[in-house]
């Protein structure tokens, strides 16, 4: 082609069709669908969050805290749009160590920048560290109040935190051009970021609430609620979860999403970052799995022990489902942060520590007669503690170098204790930004009234007083009067049980003073 010739397409015609009919779609489009489509996985554990909540919750409130888990996800996604985002990501390369400043309501030439698919990948997260919550307050929380620390967490605890440890420019970034320790803080899909920031305000939200009525009846109520009446409540509406059916749907639910949640977070797709995500997908499977049977042995071994005690010729033990579930999401979150970082054979020992510690919290609430509907803060800041020091130990150098660009290793590997250092750094500057921020925001919200419902209408049960009526109302022609009739009966059955029981007291107190 001579030189006055013009090119035989426009640039516009060019890039049309270097776009529809080159032999590979370019690298954007790919990193563009890995993070949509691990976005939707990392979504999906909204539904699984609500399955196990409600399964785990008594039958007369599963309504409520059904509403609540899809309310969380409405507020969620507001907050993150508004400020959220801009506070997590929104100063890349401008040196702000502590929060960031740009892209609110995502402005100012985010279409540009991070990109849609960006945005919602990471809302993806922000959504989980809120939901959490919801578990550990259930059946006594007033939904304004649950709303209200929704926008908090999602619009500004969970983010700064996530600029910390994600952005380019946190303070314990692994990305910053000289990172703490030459390695910054190992944390590839948020054991500490995420969990650790829902597990620790689902405690603080727990303890603040006070625990459900008759849940510890062997003490006295802070509600000024006659023991009698505490013994009869707990006979009549035991305080247990109604569905272990929906438990374990909600379990498989989050573990198909756990894998668009560690999966996903290389943040692109080639040759490298797929070999990465393989091996991700290989230990998630096993610290699930690791810590479930974990916690089905440990149940099943001190049930039996309970069971010996209370009768002289022995007792057997039970394995208890919902333990199992509970120890595979501990697993789950344990192997989280290191699970780019670790061996195989390594996440065994990961998810059975996080069993571990899931269980060792859980006993620590009862003890500090702390009323965690769910367990969730033992299962993710328990779990998820152990999981950000974790890489500590078991980081192998190969992996760290290939992903993080480090040449680390775990303790156990080359007795460097760098990476244990800038998570334990991690660890303890989290706990004390959610306890300094979430211990105040929950404190003003039961101080002015906005916090827990009132007695009768959480002895009631929730459905009822605020919703319309139950869960599974499947005949509403008959459902009011059998309601009502049923309410009646059980009323009076506990009043007179009440009354028996007093009686039962003064005679005792006459009989003593004689």
């Amino acid at each position: 082609m001579s030189g006055g010739e013009p090119p035989p397409f426009s640039p516009e015609q060019q890039k049309y069709l270097d776009a529809h009919y080159s032999n590979s779609p370019p690298p954007d489009y790919v990193d563009v669908h890995w993070l949509l489509y691990n976005g939707v996985l990392v979504f999906l554990m909204q539904c699984g969050f609500a399955m196990l909540c409600a399964g785990s919750v008594r039958a007369k409130n599963a309504q409520n805290i059904l509403l609540k888990n899809i309310v969380d996800v409405c507020v969620g996604a507001l907050g993150f749009w508004s400020t959220g985002f801009a506070f997590a990501y929104g100063n890349r390369g401008t040196g702000n160590f502590f929060i960031g400043t740009k892209y609110f309501f995502l402005s100012k030439g985010f279409a540009g920048g991070p990109g849609y698919h960006t945005w919602f990948f990471q809302f993806a997260f922000a959504a989980t560290a809120a939901t959490i919550v919801s578990g550990a307050v259930a059946e006594r929380c007033q939904l304004k109040a649950y709303a209200a620390y929704s926008a908090m967490l999602t619009a500004f605890v969970y983010p700064v935190v996530a600029h910390w440890v994600w952005s380019e420019d946190g303070w314990l970034s692994s990305q910053l051009h000289d990172p703490v320790l030459g390695v910054g803080v190992v944390d590839f899909a948020g054991s500490g970021v995420v969990h650790m920031v829902g597990g620790a305000a689902a405690g603080i939200g727990a303890w603040t609430l006070g625990p459900r009525i008759g849940r510890f009846p062997d003490e006295h109520d802070d509600q000024c609620i006659e023991r009698a009446m505490l013994e009869s409540l707990a006979r009549h509406s035991p305080i247990r979860g109604h569905s272990r059916p929906l438990v374990c749907l909600g379990t498989f639910l989050l573990w198909v999403a756990w894998y668009g949640f560690n999966c996903g977070s290389t943040l692109h797709l080639d040759d490298e970052t797929g070999a990465i995500a393989a091996r991700v997908a290989v230990v998630t499977t096993l610290g699930g799995a690791s810590g479930g049977l974990s916690s089905l042995f440990v149940t099943h071994y001190t049930s039996r022990r309970r069971r010996a005690g209370d009768d002289e010729s022995g007792g057997s033990g039970t394995y208890d489902v919902t333990e199992l579930c509970n120890g595979i999401i501990a697993g789950l979150v344990a192997v989280t942060a290191g699970c780019a970082v670790i061996e195989p054979w390594a996440a065994l020992v990961v998810g059975t520590g996080g069993a571990a510690a899931y269980h060792a919290g859980a006993a620590a609430l009862v003890r500090l007669r702390v009323d965690d509907a769910v367990n969730a803060a033992p299962v993710h800041y328990g779990a998820g503690l152990w999981g950000l020091l974790a890489p500590g130990f078991l980081a192998a150098p190969k992996n760290v170098r290939a992903v993080y660009g480090a040449d680390r290793g775990g303790v156990f590997y080359d007795g460097d204790a760098r990476i244990l250092a800038c998570n334990l750094a991690a660890a303890c500057s989290i706990t004390l930004w959610v306890v300094l921020t979430m211990g105040p925001y929950f404190y003003l919200l039961w101080k002015y009234g906005y916090l827990r419902v009132s007695m009768d209408k959480e002895i009631d049960g929730l459905d009822d007083a605020k919703h319309g009526g139950a869960a599974y109302a499947f005949d509403n022609s008959k459902q009011g009067s059998k309601s009502d009739e049923h309410k009646m009966s059980e009323l009076e059955s506990i009043g007179e049980e009440v009354s028996s029981l007093r009686d039962s007291e003064t005679g005792t107190a006459a009989d003593l003073d004689a």
